[in-house]
């Protein structure tokens, strides 16, 4: 499953390379060439992963990754900083301020490739295509298919991203407004009471293997997936 990457880059060889290896590694990638156009973009965008150079014009990454992290929008979105800086204490640096993670210049596109998946599966694993499993419940994201105790199940493509959400997050309570956030993206505008129609729609879309349980409602809260239902 391909990520939408905001790649915060001035030196165009480098813009053009990346894009066109992350690109063909089934990655959608945005340039900004300075902090400024990256915040720019960034009110009309939420993307998977940001790509921070640490040397930009004006502002510097190190000041845009501090002012994301204030940022509630922007608190858990993966951000990797890329920097010719190679030493111990600016690799600190750069992690105090708020990024998952650091690559030093040069680095192959392969292991940048790489990091962006590590950083994905431990901070939006809903966004990798590893298949997941919880209480007799599997789902594949490269095949699309979901199963109850090996029985195929039909879901609908949204409650399929729902129960995906879920399945990697569990045991968390989501209110609507962040299911709303994690699963249509907050550029979509709809009104809290569609989570759930499609709550009731996945649970429905569950009970022929009696897993419609696991879609829990936490009164005042939200929802919350328990594999121990």
């Amino acid at each position: 499953m391909g990520a939408q990457i905001l790649l915060v880059e001035d030196e165009p060889g480098i813009q053009e390379l990346l894009k066109l290896n992350l690109g063909q590694a089934g990655h959608a990638v945005t340039v900004a060439g300075d902090a400024e156009r990256a915040l720019q973009l960034l009110q009309n965008a939420n993307p998977d992963v940001i790509l921070l150079d640490w040397m930009l014009p004006g502002l510097s990454g190190i000041a845009l990754c501090q002012r994301l992290r204030q940022d509630s929008r922007y608190k858990q979105t993966p951000i990797i900083m890329l920097t010719a800086k190679g030493e111990e204490r600016d690799k600190v640096a750069g992690l105090e301020t708020g990024a998952d993670d650091y690559i030093t210049k040069p680095f192959s596109p392969k292991e940048l490739v790489a990091r962006i998946k590590a950083v994905l599966r431990r901070r939006a694993p809903q966004m990798t295509e590893d298949p997941v499993e919880a209480g007799g419940l599997k789902l594949d994201p490269v095949s699309h298919r979901v199963t109850g105790n090996t029985q195929p199940l039909d879901l609908g493509p949204t409650e399929f991203r729902l129960l995906h959400f879920f399945m990697t997050h569990p045991e968390r309570v989501f209110s609507r407004s962040q299911l709303l956030d994690q699963v249509w993206g907050d550029d979509v505008f709809v009104e809290e009471r569609t989570v759930d129609v499609h709550i009731r729609r996945l649970r429905l879309a569950l009970s022929p293997t009696g897993h419609e349980n696991l879609v829990q409602t936490v009164r005042g809260s939200g929802y919350r997936f328990s594999p121990v239902a």
